[in-house]
This record gives structure tokens, C-alpha cells and sequence, in this order.
């Protein structure tokens, strides 16, 4: 089985600040630091780490050969990236003092991705290996109908939640796994129960998992549910606890089987990658969640 990762490649430009900036206001940083991420990158990162096989396909510009440097030195096959976008994706992240962020992107070359791509790295694929979608790419209407076609299993996770995603046939998908406010959006509901009621009612077939920050996490779908706390840790910077959960809990569901578990072990290793700061380099290995 082949983890396919179509995603996002960014360069984040951290910024440790007493606050988050409020309008009208000028405010000086802290301190400041630059890693490789996007959530694309993160969650293959996150899932090299768990023990998965991990292809990441996406775009880039001439400034971005270090995110393919940092995927490659995981184990990651980049053979699926393309180096013409005009500029590298990138973000601007303030982390305050209490470990929580807020991310200002800039999509550049993940939102120049051609169909004729995409055709390309998906003949490389087949029936039974797992696309791994985000919501920071462009075309992804024409990703997962594809891979629908070719008999994969498709992921989404709707990140950053907006109109598109309101307007995908998820009946496509295998996994939704989103938060609590992309649940809400989605859905119009509120309420953990009346979110994932709302998505099996109108897509039977999809599981889905719903993360609740400090109040654990949610596996639903037609005929069963599993909850999982989180493991009590101290925060130091949130950024890439969701990507971690992610590519976790997808390369332990896929090749175990047991739900469970993997929702399990992936929250066990958000909890590590809450305690570090920055994004890819947050995400522990999988000895460090074992052990």
C-alpha cells in the first residue's frame, strides 16, 4: 500500500509575540524563526514517521528546494513534485504565550496545479493506496474523482475550511477527518453528537473523525464509534498537532485495522508535537510515541 500525499508545500515564518496582532495595532515579535511546512508536507512527514510508505506529489517554486530536501531526507519519495510555480507557498504564524497560533497563508504554487499534473502522478497509483487530501491545493475536485475512478481510498481533511469544501461530493471519500468549527461549517451544527450525525446521515458510507482540542477526539461512522482523550502535556506551540494526529492515525488505520489504536497512537503523538516548537520539526518518530 502507497500513501499519496497531494498537498501543500510552505515555508513558515514564525513569530513568537506576547499577543496576537488586533486591527490598527503594530506589534513587535518576540522572536522569529523560519521552518519547512504547509500541511501537505506536515501530514507526509507525520506519516513517514509512522511507518508508512509516503509519495508526496505538489508544486513548488525556484524558491522551495528545501521543503523537497526536508521530505526526501525523511524517506519521503518527491518524485511527484513540480519545481515551475512562480513562488513557493508560504505562511506567516504568530504563536503567543500560551502555545496557540494563528496563520496568515499565501497558497503561490500549491494553487497552480494542472490536471495534466495530477494525470501524470496518479498513473503511478492504484487501486488500494490512500490519497491524502487538505483544502491548500487547487483542483482537488479533479484529485479525488480521479482517484475515485482508479479505486483508491481518498482522505480529506477540509483545512482551511471554505466554500469549496462546502460544495465537494464527499460521498467519494473514505475519511473526512476535520475539527470541531470545520464540522460546524460543513454541517451548520454545533455539537460534536449532531456533526457526525449529520455527515453518516448524509454520506453512510464515509468515516470520519472529529478532533475536539482539549476534549479528545471522535471516530464515527455507520455502524460504530470510539473516543479517545488526549494525553495531558504542556503546550508550547499547536501548530502542527493536527497534522501529526493525521498522518498517525491514517498510517496506523490503514495497515492495522484497528481503530482504536490508531486513534490511540495519534493522540499520544499530537501530544508530543505540542511540546515542541515548529512545525515538521515538531512531529516525533514513531520510538518516541512507542516508547
Amino acid at each position: 500500500m502507497k500513501f499519496l500525499n497531494y498537498g501543500s508545500l510552505n515555508k513558515d515564518k514564525v513569530y513568537t509575540v506576547p499577543h496576537f496582532v488586533t486591527e490598527g495595532e503594530t506589534l513587535a515579535s518576540l522572536g522569529y524563526a523560519e521552518y519547512s511546512g504547509g500541511k501537505g508536507l506536515n501530514q507526509s512527514i507525520a506519516l513517514a514517521r509512522a511507518g508508512a510508505d509516503v509519495h508526496h506529489a505538489g508544486k513548488i517554486g525556484q524558491d522551495g528546494h528545501s521543503l523537497k530536501e526536508e521530505l526526501s531526507r525523511a524517506g519521503i519519495n518527491v518524485k511527484g513534485i513540480s519545481e515551475d510555480g512562480m513562488i513557493t507557498g508560504h505562511a506567516i504564524i504568530q504563536v503567543n504565550e500560551n502555545g496557540e497560533n494563528c496563520i496568515l497563508l499565501f497558497g503561490g504554487a500549491n494553487r497552480e496545479i494542472t490536471e495534466s499534473e495530477i494525470d501524470k502522478v496518479l498513473s503511478d497509483f492504484a487501486e488500494g493506496d490512500v490519497l491524502v487530501l487538505q483544502n491548500e491545493i487547487n483542483n482537488l475536485d479533479y484529485l479525488i474523482e480521479s482517484a475515485y475512478r482508479k479505486g483508491m481510498a481518498v482522505v480529506l481533511n477540509p483545512s482551511p475550511m471554505d466554500e469549496r469544501v462546502k460544495k465537494m461530493d464527499l460521498s467519494k471519500l473514505d475519511y473526512l477527518i476535520l475539527n470541531a468549527v470545520e464540522g460546524r461549517e460543513i454541517t451548520g451544527h454545533g455539537e460534536p453528537k449532531d456533526i457526525l450525525d449529520q455527515l453518516i446521515n448524509d454520506y453512510p458510507t464515509l468515516k470520519v473523525v472529529l478532533t475536539l482540542g482539549v476534549a479528545g477526539s471522535v471516530y464515527r461512522d455507520a455502524s460504530q464509534e470510539f473516543r479517545q482523550d488526549i494525553f495531558p502535556a504542556e503546550v508550547v506551540d499547536t501548530t502542527a498537532a493536527g497534522d501529526t494526529f493525521l498522518g498517525y492515525f491514517l498510517a496506523n488505520v490503514f495497515m492495522d485495522g484497528k481503530v482504536t489504536e490508531a486513534l490511540r497512537i495519534a493522540s499520544k503523538a499530537a501530544s508530543i508535537a505540542v511540546s515542541r516548537r515548529g512545525a515538521a520539526k515538531s512531529i516525533p518518530t514513531i520510538d518516541e510515541v512507542i516508547s
